[in-house]
């Protein structure tokens, strides 16, 4: 009974805190469309987005000490077999339909994802354990 409660408190905290991202992030896009007068694009927007996260985790990932290297690689270890999943499921895409090359686009691109994040993830797991074999004794 106590863990039923606790899971419905935290969907309802997850689904709270997710309206309140959705709410930031459409007011932040109508503030700068009103800024602009309309003129910014939403793919522009989002592309300066996207610049500006690329900035921030460069910065954040430089300023990890060595000894933090190891779990933070772990972590993306665990965030590169999310994509796994995500490319699995665009390559099985049902190209039913003979005239559209979206099916084709998706499966090729999923393909891709596919093939590189499991390059990252063995890529990950060998920096890993040839890190935790420097901590290791000699002998």
């Amino acid at each position: 009974m106590a863990n039923e409660a606790t899971q419905t408190f935290l969907n309802s905290v997850q689904q709270a805190a997710q309206t309140y991202a959705d709410q930031m992030a459409t007011a932040a896009g109508d503030v700068a469309g009103a800024a602009s007068g309309g003129a910014i694009d939403p793919f522009v927007f989002r592309l300066a987005i996207f610049a500006l996260a690329i900035f921030v985790g460069y910065y954040v990932v430089w300023s990890v000490t060595p000894a933090l290297h190891t779990p933070l690689m772990s972590v993306t270890n665990a965030i590169s077999s999310v994509i796994v999943v995500g490319a699995l499921l665009s390559v099985g895409v049902d190209a039913s339909s003979p005239g559209d090359d979206g099916a084709l686009y998706a499966r090729a691109f999923g393909f891709v994802a596919l093939v590189l994040a499991c390059v990252n993830i063995f890529g990950g797991f060998m920096v890993t354990e040839r890190m935790l074999s420097m901590y290791k004794k000699k002998g």
